[in-house]
């Protein structure tokens, strides 16, 4: 049997590749097809580098001969939708590339910015029938476009717009910070324009004599940036949270505005002696009136109610504040530590724990910083002036009926006139910062110059003799002449 299989083997010749129709022919005859002929090493680095292409091309004739003795290939089918769909496909293509770009251009802003580019080849393979590569260029020729930016906005319309939505939201128009590049010339003209701002180019004022107060952005303590918003938001806040003026004749009945008097100006001395600044001092006395005006507090408890008040305001602007113990001390332990500490509780629950308003010292830092924008140099005795006439106002319970933006500005339109009455006391600049005209201030500024000259002669003394002293340039002293009626 091995010797009948040697013959075969050599009766067999190298014969051609067999094909499928040799292959049927074999099969109807029954016999076996002939055993392939060995392959070259040549041809088979030709067909190992060319194994991909040839999977790829059922056409190839070049493709070894015997399909049984082979490894199996995998199954090659035509897509016979390319052949015919051509056109179609690149129609998909062109429509998903158009909705690529239009979503870019959303996400953008609306804003369209054109640069130089140049002819850029984009290959996209594509299948056709009877191609041996199966693949299609295509070149997509971008045109050259101008350098600059050009923007869909609309300068001359969007300007005017901004314009009136801030003056809609009651914001002043210093606020708004934009660039100003591509703005027309008759469009910057009208309001002033602050060069090379913390955001841009800023707008102060359609006034050009109104200066601007807050041109050292680069300052952060400052807050040059937030200052005007801020002083906004203080606006609003006052007349929130501002005490009922006649708390005296409606809800306290065993008090009254002396003793009132009486407490504020001890308090004066107790702020000095545990030197306090002026914010503690302030707050003290608005929480004390805040809380009268809907609590009934008997004339033994008023102390007490004033104590607790400055524990309660020390925790909230000093950095070391007294301990409840010094407090009761100075009071010739006439209240325990336990009474202040039910009291606070007390008074902080009346609050709700919201302790913070806008006082009239609050206001006059704006003020004073506005009344000092055309000096050369700042004013001491100036700044002294206004904290003494506005101290003043914290005895008389007659100044409750005046907003605390309205005294720290009555109180700098005074220190001004006492010191120089050679110009005006009041000018466009603090008209724009204050929000308030020389006319709104006449009466504030009449209550604030009897408090001055003492015309009822109040022998509370506290705050007179505070600024006596020569750390505050003796403004205490000082006395201003009659207001003329054309001052207002």
């Amino acid at each position: 049997m091995r010797k009948e299989n040697l013959v075969t083997a050599k009766s067999r010749e190298p014969t051609a590749p067999l094909t499928r129709a040799r292959a049927a022919a074999f099969r109807a005859s029954g016999q076996l097809p002939p055993l392939k002929a060995p392959i070259p090493q040549t041809q088979k680095r030709n067909l190992r580098g060319n194994s991909k292409g040839t999977d790829l091309d059922e056409n190839n004739n070049h493709a070894p001969g015997d399909a049984c003795l082979q490894h199996k290939r995998r199954a090659v089918f035509q897509d016979i939708t390319n052949n015919c769909c051509t056109g179609s496909y690149r129609n998909c293509l062109n429509a998903t590339k158009i909705q690529a770009k239009n979503r870019k251009s959303t996400n953008k802003g609306q804003i369209q910015v054109s640069k130089v580019a140049p002819s850029v080849a984009l290959e996209r393979p594509q299948f056709q029938a009877g191609s041996k590569t199966n693949i299609l260029q295509e070149k997509v020729e971008v045109e050259p476009k101008s350098k600059e930016v050009i923007s869909s906005i609309d300068l001359k319309e969007s300007v005017p717009l901004l314009l009136s939505i801030i003056k809609e939201h009651g914001l002043y128009d210093h606020q708004l910070e934009f660039r100003s590049s591509g703005v027309p010339s008759h469009l910057q003209s009208s309001p002033k324009i602050v060069k090379d701002g913390p955001l841009g180019d800023m707008i102060l004022s359609s006034n050009p004599e109104v200066l601007d107060i807050d041109a050292d952005y680069k300052e952060p303590q400052s807050c040059s940036v937030y200052a005007p918003e801020i002083y906004n938001h203080l606006r609003v806040a006052e007349l929130a949270r501002r005490p009922s003026p006649n708390y005296m004749k409606t809800i306290q009945h065993d008090i009254t505005q002396s003793m009132r008097g009486i407490l504020v100006d001890w308090l004066v001395e107790v702020a000095e002696e545990y030197n306090l600044v002026p914010d503690t001092l302030y707050l003290t006395v608005h929480l004390i009136d805040s809380f009268l005006t809907q609590n009934y507090i008997e004339r033994q408890r008023l102390q007490l109610l004033g104590i607790t008040c400055m524990l309660i305001s020390s925790k909230y602007e000093e950095i070391c504040a007294p301990h409840v113990e010094e407090l009761c001390l100075i009071t010739d332990n006439t209240y325990t530590r336990k009474e202040v500490l039910e009291l606070e509780i007390r008074v902080l629950k009346y609050f709700g724990f919201q302790v913070f308003a806008p006082t009239a010292k609050t206001f006059l830092r704006r003020s004073l910083r506005a009344a000092v924008a055309s000096y050369k140099t700042p004013s001491l005795e100036m700044e002294y002036l206004a904290n003494y006439l506005a101290e003043l106002t914290l005895i008389d319970n007659g100044f409750l009926d005046f907003l605390p933006s309205m005294i720290a500005a009555s109180a700098v339109f005074l220190a001004r006139w006492t010191l120089d009455q050679s110009s005006h006391p009041w000018n466009p600049t603090l008209e724009h910062y204050t929000s308030y005209k020389a006319s709104d201030l006449k009466y504030t500024v009449l209550a604030m110059q009897d408090l001055q000259l003492n015309t009822d002669c109040c022998p509370l003394s506290a705050i007179r003799m505070k600024y006596r002293q020569q750390k505050f340039k003796s403004v205490a002293a000082l006395s201003s002449p009659k207001l003329l009626e054309t001052l207002f």
